[in-house]
């Protein structure tokens, strides 16, 4: 009775250790992701020219943040963003999987060291740091490191106190599979695979793969073929996560799997020569025995060159992978039709609040780009209202003006839920824990969709202001089109800058040439008034026409005030 309560407080250790390890190394990633901030993003953005700084980014980016899975994931969802083509994204992933091996030493170490004097000293130098907001999230990653280092000291722990080397059935049970069948390999492979898609942490299977090899009960060529699946496994994260992701997104995770999937396969060809060749790097002979303190660095060893050599096969044939993945996952009909999609934010994606931020700030463009098209409907159906114009302007393709207007009162509709959509998922993001400069631009990008909208408004105004004009039969005089035509095209020049300032970024830009744009607005407005004011008085039109004029001009007035409300909100003032 007494050893079956002992083998399940050591199974409830090894399992607590496990879940602390994963705890550890993700509290640890996501404090490094804060720590560089929107350096991070610029860097997988830019540092990307060719296949092999791709790939080197990828390297990098993945032994900082200590999770190819976190990089595979920042990748998928900058392709989805439009920051990354396929190819540059394929060579980063790639990279990822180099990088990733810096977590199998970490994991070897564990079990060959003992880091205990480093754990305690980490504990409490990451509260004091947590404490300083200033260097809270240099404190989370000491809080991240020393968890995954007391994790790996409790695996070696529990790995010890199982005594698993004198386990006369454990023994036998993988004693019983013949290490010299693929078959064999074959089906552990499976095992890696399974257990890694389960779990979601390939770390949490290569430090049960080292645990069970370093007591010398699993052969090493079994173990060797758990981390083999344990490369397939890890990219089930990517893939989930752009399940509902747009098809390029889709495929990147898809090009993740391709990858990794043939590795395995030329590994498993040569599987035999490999092993021996890893092994005589290490200073190990599997024949001999013995030795089993040795076995962890085989397998980080193992890892190393797996991922190295297969990277360095298949680096030159991305151009190859990008179309396979794009024959495989061909582009959707009801994407390209898609009336209303959003472009850039996937809501489903699982990443980084600074990530994030900079989706919703590519979709915040791509909204103020769709809202300068639906000004240019309003001119359209303005010149579409009367016949003087329509004759001035024979290039022009004309549309009936009901068709026109509902063109435009879909259009509205559109962004009312643009702006929800946006608003939505930026509240989402809100709720994560966030940099002080996140914060600050999910408030500026807030107060942006709103103005946008209210620019949308605006257009739908006057729209149906020009619907009403042509109910009731009404044509504006000569001068009065001019100055139509004129005040329109100053609020177009507007609506053109502001374009320009949201997709650029804002230190390449001056303000300034906005508030131009809007004193010409505002004084056209006050000098159209007073003319209008005469106008009616001396009967050059009546006063119904003149009412439909100024309600134009006032509209057009308010429209130049949000664009000044939308570019202020983005140069933060």
């Amino acid at each position: 009775m007494e050893t079956n309560h002992n083998y399940v407080m050591i199974a409830m250790q090894l399992l607590g250790s496990l879940g602390l390890l994963i705890y550890g190394m993700r509290m640890m990633s996501e404090a490094l992701q804060k720590m560089a901030g929107p350096g991070l993003r610029h860097i997988l953005a830019k540092m990307t020219t060719n296949r092999i700084t791709g790939m080197l980014t990828g390297t990098l980016v993945t032994c900082a943040v200590q999770s190819s899975s976190a990089t595979t994931v920042m990748t998928v969802s900058f392709v989805s963003a439009g920051l990354l083509t396929l190819a540059q994204a394929i060579s980063v992933i790639m990279g990822a999987n180099i990088g990733t091996t810096l977590t199998a030493w970490i994991m070897s170490l564990g079990y060959s060291v003992d880091l205990t004097n480093v754990v305690y000293p980490a504990f409490f130098l990451g509260m004091l740091l947590i404490y300083k907001k200033r260097h809270r999230y240099v404190g989370d990653f000491l809080f991240g490191t020393a968890f995954m280092f007391l994790s790996l000291v409790m695996l070696s722990a529990s790995g010890k106190a199982m005594d698993l080397e004198h386990n006369e059935a454990v023994i036998s049970f993988f004693g019983s599979f013949n290490t010299e069948s693929h078959l064999t390999i074959i089906a552990f492979l499976a095992i890696g695979t399974l257990i890694t898609c389960i779990v979601q942490s390939s770390a949490a299977v290569m430090a049960i793969t080292i645990l069970l090899c370093s007591t010398g009960v699993l052969p090493i060529y079994l173990g060797i073929a758990l981390v083999m699946g344990e490369n397939i496994g890890t990219t089930a994260t990517a893939n989930l996560v752009a399940l509902g992701a747009n098809t390029q997104a889709r495929r990147a995770a898809l090009a993740h799997l391709l990858f990794n999937v043939f590795g395995v396969i030329w590994v498993l060809i040569v599987f035999y020569p490999f092993v021996s060749m890893v092994c005589h790097l290490v200073g190990y002979d599997p024949e001999a025995g013995g030795q089993a303190k040795l076995l962890p660095v085989v397998l980080a060893m193992f890892h190393t060159c797996f991922n190295v050599i297969n990277t360095a096969i298949l680096i030159g044939f991305i151009p190859q992978i990008e179309r396979a993945v794009c024959w495989l996952l061909p582009e959707k009909e009801h994407e390209k039709k898609a009336a209303f999609r959003l472009q850039y934010i996937q809501s489903n994606l699982v990443q980084t609040p600074e990530i994030s931020v900079l989706q919703a700030q590519k979709e915040t463009a791509a909204f103020a780009q769709r809202i300068g098209e639906m000004f240019g409907m309003v001119r359209q159906l303005f010149i579409e209202s009367d016949e003087h114009l329509l004759k001035a302007q024979p290039d022009v393709k004309p549309m009936d003006s009901n068709e026109r207007f509902s063109q435009i009162e879909n259009e509205e509709d559109t962004t009312d839920k643009i702006e929800i959509e946006i608003a939505r998922y930026l509240e989402q993001v809100s709720d994560d824990h966030l940099s002080d400069e996140t914060k600050q631009k999910i408030r500026q990008m807030m107060r942006e969709i709103s103005e946008l909208e209210s620019i949308g408004d605006a257009c739908y105004k006057l729209a149906r202001t020009m619907q009403r004009k042509q109910e009731a039969s009404k044509q504006f005089t000569e001068h009065q089109n001019e100055q139509l035509l004129a005040m329109m095209k100053l609020c177009d020049e507007a609506l053109v800058q502001m374009c320009t300032v949201m997709r650029g970024h804002r230190s390449d830009h001056n303000i300034g040439e906005t508030f131009r744009i809007e004193n010409d607005i505002n004084q056209l407005r006050y000098r159209l008034k007073n003319e209008n004011a005469e106008s009616v008085n001396e009967h050059e039109y009546d006063y119904a026409i003149g009412t439909l004029y100024i309600d134009l001009v006032n509209e057009l007035e308010r429209l130049g005030d949000y664009v000044v409300n939308v570019v202020e909100a983005r140069f933060g003032k």
